[in-house]
């Protein structure tokens, strides 16, 4: 039987989507096939996706045909019920649910939105549906404008009714949790923290306003207003609303973050004031204008806009009265789309710090999976780097992907982090991409207070190189020495770069000083490969073109050893065009003897893991080859961590297997220093950014704990 759970809400608006996100993330941590089932849909949907499912699958790319996601409009069942044809209601659901069971591990059944005016029927049908589904609940209770006295007698009333139905209550969340209700429980715990000790655990999410509030791209779908300018600043989020009618010296001091300026189109003077706020450092960013009454701006303002290179805010045109419109988007909340990874990772980071994910999967997931998907061990990564955050340094600071990544990292909580630059430049790039960027560190090494100190001290480790103190100022003054140096020094944990520049740039400050570990001579790399139902270690595909067989063995321990941090069972295999004693030949022999220096390597080192060569590749990766030409053994055919012989080989297979197998390519990922320096590809993406980063913390995680 497929591990199933069933999360409902207890009224609308209570962030369920946002908990939903969370909830499936942890799941397919642990599972590989996964699915969403919504038995009641919304009304309104028929024509176009429901909201939520769409959001899950095209976010973590599920498989599920949307047909198979759903059985019931809300109409639907209410008349099946009223007419008094429950069963034909929950058997069709039922079948429809068995029909998912058949073909994946688990199911995330979610309830319904709680919009048909009528909270006490939609309650009872989603208790009526997931106990013939004989799921467990997860429990969605909202905390928005309620007194901390409602709180706790809302949810013990809704857990109540539960348990009379004899429902299975896994956990219960307590969202948008107002300040007051943590404030309050935090300093003296009521009885609605009491009420439920030792029956299931009790979870509080604090409201958050870039969840709850909507985004200007939900204002111009809920309007059906065209946009005339700023299109690319869709995604600002509207905190408040301001109606502008009053003369600009007095408009301009009610501005707010994240405000929305409504006011009729014959206003030019409020519509170009507070395009000029926008870029004003004096004031806050407001997230767009609305203009109404269906006035359209006059010719010469027209000119003014188009003539103006990137409008700052988007600008929206609707044909409805102010006080209309007004009335109309005060209706409107937050929606979490599937291409707002922004939203989607605050939700993720929110959830996963007021969550306790560890004990909440313990008690959903009673099997977990063999395999594991590039989504898993994402997931897992993200999870692990978050455990214990470190303090990661980003050189290439105004960069546009660089910054964007920032973003997600810190709204997921993955590592602290260090931009180099000019502050001023990179707030003012972040504000004009609209991007959060403010528990962010911003250093310029030339002003900084640790300049002078790092040039001497970057003098002293190089003047045997006949290195003079000029020379070391212009070190230090570039970003990619000044951050390796905030390792060296430990004021960072680890520094990944490259999205701009070279790799020979991007590690030569590390050679230079960092150096490598003890007992390792050679600095070597990595690609995780995430495969569509395993992860392997390629080494080195990177760094070290022609290893001797001493350096090949030191690679394959490296490799190893890495592997192991991110949770890759090493079984390695030492690759060439000849498996065992089949061929001959000089680059043979390398292999050989690399794999002879690698065994007594780990016998110094106490070091426990299957280790074989020379193996070709089908034979380390194919079980049904590798029993054939290698019978017995425990790594052909089984292998995870593959050394190829030379940069020429591993480059070219990586990107093959990358292309070929569809593979997620993570890397390189540099092992044999000291302290975690990493680099990009110049061609990378914001995600490979964010993963590397998520890499290096796991990297520093390790170096500290081994000095400890």
């Amino acid at each position: 039987m497929a591990n199933r759970l069933y999360l409902t809400a207890t009224e609308e608006r209570s962030g369920k989507s946002a908990v939903l996100l969370g909830v499936m993330q942890m799941i397919m941590k642990e599972v590989g096939r996964t699915a969403i089932f919504r038995p009641i849909i919304n009304d309104h949907v028929f024509g176009r996706t429901d909201h939520d499912i769409n959001l899950m699958t095209k976010h973590f790319n599920l498989d599920v045909p949307y047909e198979d996601t759903h059985a019931y409009t809300l109409t639907e069942a209410r008349q099946l019920i009223t007419t008094g044809q429950e069963g034909v209601l929950y058997g069709n659901i039922l079948k429809k649910f068995k029909k998912l069971e058949a073909n994946y591990d688990f199911i995330l059944c979610e309830g319904t939105d709680f919009r048909g005016k009528d909270p006490g029927f939609e309650f009872d049908l989603n208790a009526s549906i997931a106990a013939n589904l004989g799921a467990q609940v997860l429990l969605v209770a909202s905390g928005r404008d309620k007194t901390t006295n409602d709180i706790c007698a809302h949810v013990h009333i809704s857990v109540d009714s539960l348990q009379g139905m004899n429902i299975d209550i896994v956990g219960c969340i307590i969202n948008r949790a107002p300040e007051h209700f943590i404030r309050e429980t935090a300093t003296n715990p009521t009885w609605c923290q009491d009420r439920f000790a030792g029956e299931f655990p009790l979870y509080v999410i604090p409201e958050n306003k870039a969840l709850g509030c909507p985004t200007i791209d939900d204002v111009k779908r809920w309007l059906g207003a065209e946009v005339l300018y700023g299109k690319p600043s869709m995604l600002n989020l509207v905190d408040n609303y301001l109606v502008a009618a009053m003369q600009i010296s007095n408009f301009l001091t009610y501005i707010k973050e994240g405000s929305l300026i409504i006011t009729p189109g014959d206003r030019s003077d409020i519509i170009i004031a507070s395009l000029a706020s926008r870029i004003s450092t004096a004031y806050p960013n407001i997230s767009g204008i609305l203009i109404t009454g269906g006035i359209e701006l006059s010719p010469t303002v027209q000119r003014l806009l188009k003539g103006w290179t990137g409008i700052p805010v988007p600008v929206l045109f609707v044909d409805s009265h102010t006080f209309d419109t007004v009335h109309s988007v005060n209706e409107l909340y937050g929606h979490i789309e599937p291409g707002d990874e922004r939203r989607i990772a605050t939700a993720l980071g929110w959830f996963s710090r007021y969550v306790n994910v560890a004990e909440l999967g313990k008690k959903l997931i009673s099997t977990r999976s063999a395999k594991i998907t590039p989504r898993m061990f994402e997931y897992a990564l993200v999870e692990k780097a978050s455990g214990d955050k470190q303090h990661i340094v980003l050189p290439e600071g105004t960069g546009e992907r660089i910054l964007t990544a920032t973003d997600i990292i810190l709204r997921r909580n993955i590592a602290e982090i260090t931009l180099l630059g000019k502050e001023e430049e990179i707030r003012n790039k972040a504000a004009s991409l609209n991007l959060n960027i403010e528990a962010a560190h911003i250093v310029d090494p030339i002003s900084s207070e640790y300049y002078d100190d790092f040039v001497e001290t970057y003098f002293e480790l190089r003047k045997h190189k006949n290195i003079v103190r000029d020379v070391a100022r212009d070190r230090m003054s570039d970003p990619t020495y000044f951050s390796t140096m905030m390792v060296h020094r430990g004021l960072a944990d680890g520094m990944v770069s490259g999205s701009v520049t070279t790799t020979a740039q991007t590690i030569r400050p590390a050679f230079e000083f960092v150096k490598t570990k003890p007992g390792v001579s050679v600095v070597s790399s990595i690609f995780i490969m995430l495969l569509q139902s395993k992860v392997l270690a390629f080494g080195d595909c990177a760094v070290v073109p022609d290893p001797d067989a001493q350096q090949l063995a030191e690679i394959a321990l490296s490799s190893a050893e890495t592997a192991q941090i991110f949770d890759i069972e090493p079984r390695v295999a030492m690759l060439s065009y000849s498996t065992g004693s089949s061929g001959s030949g000089k680059d043979v022999d390398k292999v050989v003897q690399a794999t002879e220096i690698a065994h007594k390597l780990m016998a110094e080192r106490g070091l426990n893991f299957p280790l074989e060569g020379p193996l070709q590749y089908d034979a380390a990766f194919d079980p049904t080859v590798g029993a054939l030409k290698l019978p017995g053994s425990q790594v052909a055919g089984q292998a995870t961590v593959f050394i190829f012989p030379d940069l020429n080989t591993g480059n070219n297979t990586y990107k093959a297997v990358q292309r070929a197998a569809n593979a997620v390519a993570m890397g390189p990922v540099l092992q044999g220093l000291r302290k975690p320096v990493n680099d990009l590809s110049r061609g990378c993406t914001v995600q490979d950014i964010v993963d590397t980063v998520a890499l290096t913390a796991i990297q520093a995680q390790v170096a500290k704990a081994k000095q400890e």
